[in-house]
């Protein structure tokens, strides 16, 4: 998968998350998104650290091939 694929996909699945959590909230579920955030803030660093370190690797496999 290229890189900008993969730009693409991570991206996409970040906004389907927030865009779930704005919709249930939106339903009546209560959910404080702020406390979330704040809470889980850490897990975005560590996705974009793992996605940054899967682009290295894959990219470096495709030149090796």
């Amino acid at each position: 998968m290229s890189k900008q694929k993969q730009e693409y996909l991570f991206w996409g699945v970040i906004l389907l998350i927030i865009g779930t959590l704005f919709l249930l909230d939106n339903l009546g579920l209560e959910i404080d998104l702020w406390h979330i955030v704040v809470t889980y803030w850490p897990l975005i660093l560590i996705g974009i650290g793992a996605k940054n370190i899967y682009a290295h690797y894959s990219a470096k496999k495709e030149k090796a091939e």
